[in-house]
């Protein structure tokens, strides 16, 4: 497992629109892997953490919505898609060749980038060539205490909301399975998001929707990663709902991990990718 504490991180210039974030070192030989992060996404850090590693076997690009952009699925949809066609016209313009011969793409979403994964998936399913969800949220809709949290949490007053951010964080993760520099970039993701963008991403994920027929469609491979130890969502029960929809998945439960579990030291993506054959 690489050393997290000693990452170097390149912060961007400041956007006003979603935009994709070179997380590790751009390696052009390999398959593109687009990486939808979960609704804290405007925490580059935990970004640089949770896909240390993809970059021996791809080339990653993480999707960022920048707070002061408020979307809907729709719209977000629709610029991974433009994002990843512009990556895909440069690899065409490098190789002069088709951009699907190639090398495959790869989709990657966890808990709120799952729900986007999903919808990618169910709009543009041609668009990648194999899928990974970790512990997606699109079981929000039906857990009755989030939709009512959701649902109240405009009226929570500010300061209550900046210390929320501590309190939610033993709920987030693990804190004896994380370095304290994976800790203190996911404190400093939740401390730095807007209450008004939290409140928005939280409504749109409360309004989630799929059409479960056309994910029944979709024929690439599907790996599903649920957490045993989610104290947030009930992601095993939601993965194995998703198995059944996807023709063609598998599913892997993580044993004692938690809702962000790429922050956790034991696990690497890059490895169960490995481990499961999905390279």
């Amino acid at each position: 497992m690489p050393d997290i504490d000693n990452l170097v991180i390149i912060q961007p210039k400041t956007y006003s629109e979603p935009y994709f974030l070179t997380t590790q070192t751009s390696n052009h030989g390999c398959p593109l892997f687009v990486f939808l992060p979960g609704i804290d996404e405007t925490g580059k850090e935990v970004m640089y953490i949770q896909t240390v590693g993809l970059e021996a076997a791809f080339d990653v690009r993480c999707f960022v919505i920048p707070p002061n952009n408020l979307t809907n699925w729709d719209e977000m949809t629709e610029e991974v898609a433009n994002l990843t066609e512009m990556e895909l016209k440069e690899l065409r313009s490098r190789h002069e060749v088709s951009c699907h011969e190639t090398s495959p793409v790869y989709l990657y979403g966890e808990p709120f980038g799952g729900c986007l994964a999903l919808k990618v998936s169910e709009k543009l399913p041609q668009l990648f060539t194999k899928i990974i969800l970790t512990n997606p949220a699109s079981s929000f809709p039906h857990v009755p205490w989030l939709n009512l949290g959701s649902r109240l949490f405009p009226s929570t007053p500010q300061l209550v909301y900046k210390l929320s951010s501590f309190m939610s964080l033993p709920f987030l993760v693990n804190l004896r399975r994380v370095s304290p520099a994976a800790r203190q970039a996911l404190l400093k993701s939740t401390q730095s998001t807007p209450k008004r963008t939290t409140n928005q991403r939280l409504t749109v994920t409360r309004r989630f929707d799929i059409d479960e027929n056309k994910l029944a469609q979709v024929t690439q491979p599907v790996l599903l990663l649920a957490s045993s130890n989610n104290q947030v969502l009930p992601s095993q029960s939601e993965a194995q709902r998703l198995h059944e929809i996807f023709t063609s998945s598998q599913m892997i439960t993580l044993p004692h991990s938690s809702h962000t579990c790429l922050v956790e030291n034991s696990v690497s993506l890059y490895e169960i990718l490995l481990l499961t054959n999905f390279i």
